[in-house]
């Protein structure tokens, strides 16, 4: 599996990313992190992508239909990556589109990346 979600702490949660991301796997994390949304209200993501190689070339990943919805109730994104990833990783979660801001942090900023979540 190249994605998965947990539970950190408060409204925070963590994805996890490694390989190829898969608009299917995409997706399931999405029904999974709209259906912690109903119950928790308002979250904040950390994005770690990890040994991460890219988006699969199909899919729909032009479908906004779940930052239509949700959108409003992600207060704050955090990824943490390889360099290499920012300008994708930033564009793919719509930074500057959004509502709550949106952040990159380079690999060995794991730390700073929670910390600016937790502002």
């Amino acid at each position: 599996m190249s994605i998965s979600i947990d539970h950190e702490r408060d409204n925070v949660y963590r994805v996890d990313v490694s390989g190829i991301l898969r608009h299917k796997e995409f997706e399931d994390c999405g029904v999974a992190l709209a259906e912690e949304m109903r119950r928790a209200g308002t979250v904040r993501l950390l994005f770690v992508l990890d040994a991460f190689d890219g988006w699969e070339t199909q899919g729909a990943w032009n479908d906004l239909t779940f930052y239509v919805q949700h959108g409003g109730q992600i207060e704050r994104i955090a990824i943490v990556a390889d360099e290499r990833w920012r300008n994708q990783s930033l564009l793919f979660a719509a930074a500057g589109l959004r509502r709550g801001p949106v952040e990159f942090f380079a690999r060995d900023k794991l730390a700073d990346a929670r910390t600016w979540l937790s502002q």
